[in-house]
């Protein structure tokens, strides 16, 4: 773990005091220079702990008043344990999803639907000099086929990673792939066949529900903690019935919950016991607000069951279309099938995110990423509590990009949606995130776009709209 900084552990020690009510709202703070002299640091450290303060929501700098306190505790209601019905059919709503998405490049809309980091959090200017870089170190500059398991330094640089949670992968347990949709695709391909049965969280990201309906697999919807994952005793009361599991098993998109170690280990254990594989998308680990990076259900797999999916699309380049896939016992199955349909991943787009992930830059733009969510994930769960009704239900992220809101089941966030678009603020309706009659009360806001005013404003919009419709 990186060592804390001194300007942090200032700025640690000040959100402590204002957390337990010793700074309260409103209060103004020491001068910057009073911070230097009671602290003995420099007044650039006692100006960069401020910083850290303001980024994450404790407190605001007003004009000729100095550094005030703004933070009100997140009193929050969270929602319960989803219980879907326990049935191996359903239909999703394909026409709501593809009218949420259908303007997704028109920038006058506050896309809170979309789920990805907004454009100046990403290091831009920098993957282009890699891409130009690639473009001149490649054989044939970057225009011919790769191996089909794909570039052997990006299948390192993973690897690498994956030691943080004591995966210790090496390259050749990497397969690439184009995003971790074409990952998750090609394990079903090779795991499942027409007419077997898939488990899965509920709610679950639509593209998942699409792919399994495009295959012919039947989805049986499992019972899901806001904040624990899915229900470990569902999950094992219907192991006979299931072909193959799959899970989110780290910030779940959409509800944000994130499955503690005991229950991956018992999950991955139960699955063995039945030699069902677990399909795993583990595209948001990297985005914790915590200490440390949560281990994946991968790092407990000791037969090789665990299909570990990743890529960078959440992180660092989202239209690269860069993934990875560490498919165990069915390594050469998913080499064959990435050989049939796509014969190899795009080879610049692997070799700059490959340069990048290099010489601790990925892991430095992490940091920054990870520490501006959280701020804003912070932000949008007191804009709720301040601008919808007393009973919304949420809970507040211990990462990823995802705000899961339970509204009043008046509500219904289909009508809601195109209600807010005449403003121009998209959401993301819950009756997306499921084949069965449920959650249309509640629906997806992403946070990944840089704080504002106007960000607040869009909310209260959307919170006025709430509580006109009851």
């Amino acid at each position: 773990m990186k060592k804390e900084t001194l300007y942090q552990k200032i700025a640690g020690t000040m959100a402590r005091q204002i957390k337990t009510g010793i700074w309260k709202m409103g209060e103004k703070l020491p001068s910057l220079r009073t911070i230097s002299n009671e602290y003995g640091v420099s007044l650039n450290t006692a100006i960069q702990a401020y910083y850290e303060l303001e980024k994450d929501g404790f407190i605001i700098s007003l004009p000729k008043s100095g550094y005030i306190v703004n933070y009100k505790p997140l009193r929050l209601s969270a929602p319960a344990t989803t219980q879907p019905a326990i049935k191996f059919t359903g239909k999703g709503d394909e026409d709501l999803i593809a009218e949420v998405y259908s303007s997704i490049e028109d920038t006058s809309i506050t896309r809170f639907s979309l789920g990805i980091p907004e454009d100046v959090f990403l290091p831009i200017a920098k993957l282009n000099k890699e891409l130009t870089k690639a473009m001149h170190s490649l054989p044939g500059n970057g225009t011919r086929y790769e191996d089909a398991q794909g570039n052997a330094r990006l299948r390192k640089d993973v690897a690498r990673f994956t030691y943080s949670w004591n995966g210790n992968l090496t390259e050749d347990d990497i397969v690439t792939t184009t995003g971790v949709t074409n990952a998750i695709s090609l394990a079903l391909s090779v795991v499942a066949q027409r007419g077997d049965t898939i488990a899965v969280e509920s709610p679950v990201y639509f593209g998942m529900l699409q792919l399994a309906n495009s295959m012919g697999l039947r989805v049986l919807e499992l019972p899901t903690n806001p904040v624990t994952g899915i229900e470990p005793d569902a999950l094992r009361k219907v192991l006979p019935q299931i072909n193959v599991c799959l899970l989110i098993s780290n910030f779940s998109n959409p509800m944000g919950s994130c499955m503690p170690d005991e229950h991956k280990k018992e999950i991955v254990g139960m699955l063995a016991e039945y030699d069902i594989p677990l399909i795993e998308d583990d595209l948001y680990g990297d985005v914790f607000f915590g200490n440390s990076r949560p281990k994946p259900c991968k790092a407990f797999d000791e037969k090789g069951l665990v299909l570990w999916c990743g890529s960078v699309s959440k992180t660092l380049a989202p239209g690269y279309r860069v993934g990875w896939i560490a498919p165990g016992k069915f390594k050469e199955a998913v080499i064959r099938q990435k050989n049939i349909h796509f014969i190899s991943s795009p080879a610049l787009n692997q070799e700059a995110i490959a340069n990048f992930m290099e010489n601790g830059r990925y892991e430095n733009h992490l940091r920054k990423l990870r520490h501006e969510l959280h701020a804003n994930s912070l932000h949008f769960a007191r804009s709720i509590i301040d601008y919808f009704p007393e009973d919304t239900k949420i809970i507040t992220p211990q990462g990823g990009f995802m705000l899961w809101v339970e509204l009043d089941e008046k509500i219904d966030t289909t009508q809601l949606y195109y209600k807010a678009m005449q403003h121009k603020i998209s959401i993301a309706p819950g009756r997306m995130f499921t084949l069965q009659e449920q959650y249309r009360n509640c629906m997806r806001l992403s946070y990944g776009q840089q704080w504002s005013p106007f960000i607040e404003e869009r909310l209260m919009i959307l919170g006025n709209m709430i509580k006109e419709s009851l």
